[in-house]
């Protein structure tokens, strides 16, 4: 019987690369090409579809628990929010600045159910503002990260480090993987497999680093650990998620790799973290 069960599993496991393989052999090349040589504002629209999959995915998620948020008026200002980062600051367009339109959001996310004539009820509120700020808000960063200097080669950084180090947390969890790193939320995941992530991601950045960016090669190292340990608390953190509404993913839309919050869980707290090591340190 154990063996039935290691070669079933073993079956499954290769399915699911072949899967991921395939998937990634499509994909890597046309994002390569629309961040290095596609116009901006068509990189712009990418992100904003981005968002706009992965806050819907999120409110079928929350139905699917039984705890519903305003779907629509989610994807709206979600949407909104993260293409307020479009703009350029300055005084003249002030009034489209993210922070003023996150606030615009919140005013209108909590004024719904008194527009909407509702039993008044917290939860449909929170969850909402919720999909705003954790996909909205967090991925907007993208555009951000795009137009400093260096931008469209910081993307490339950024995804590439994420993505390699969680295939590395996949491949050594799944075949190596003995201790369970955090078994309530996420029973797959292995200690073995994080340790596996931190390391390719500081393998991948020193690669990436030395091709992309003319950054010191301290804090090209440096932010692919930072990158390689917040990523995975931003894959924990959709587990937490996907846990609470009884899902493994939040849609089929990517063949091997689930939804489109499945695929950027981790680059939802990576952007952001990476924006603000290289704009704070004075590297961008």
């Amino acid at each position: 019987m154990g063996s039935v069960t290691m070669t079933l599993r073993t079956g499954l496991l290769s399915a699911s690369l072949a899967k991921r393989a395939a998937t990634t052999v499509v994909a890597v090349p046309l994002f390569v090409l629309l961040v290095l040589w596609g116009p901006f504002w068509v990189f712009q629209l990418f992100i904003l579809a981005m968002v706009a999959a992965a806050v819907w995915e999120l409110t079928r998620l929350f139905a699917h628990a039984g705890t519903p948020a305003y779907a629509r008026l989610g994807v709206v200002t979600t949407v909104a929010v993260a293409a307020s980062f479009m703009s350029p600051w300055s005084p003249l367009n002030l009034a489209i600045h993210p922070l003023v339109v996150a606030t615009a959001a919140v005013v209108v996310v909590l004024s719904a159910p008194v527009v909407l004539g509702e039993r008044p009820m917290i939860e449909p509120v929170a969850r909402t503002l919720l999909g705003i700020f954790y996909i909205g808000w967090f991925l907007g960063h993208a555009i951000w990260l795009h137009r400093i200097a260096d931008g469209p080669d910081l993307i490339l950084f950024l995804v590439g480090v994420t993505w390699i180090g969680e295939s590395a947390a996949y491949l050594v969890g799944s075949t190596m993987g003995r201790h369970k790193l955090a078994p309530l939320i996420s029973p797959n995941k292995t200690v073995e497999g994080a340790v596996a992530q931190v390391v390719a991601s500081v393998a991948a950045a020193a690669a990436l680093g030395w091709l992309l960016l003319a950054w010191p090669m301290v804090h090209v190292l440096l932010a692919g650990g930072i990158l390689g340990v917040v990523g995975q608390f931003g894959d924990l953190a959709e587990s937490v998620m996907k846990r609470s509404a009884g899902v493994k993913d939040t849609s089929g839309l990517i063949p091997g790799h689930g939804g489109v919050l499945d695929r950027i869980d981790s680059l939802l707290f990576n952007t952001p973290t990476l924006y603000y090591y290289a704009v704070l340190g004075g590297l961008s």
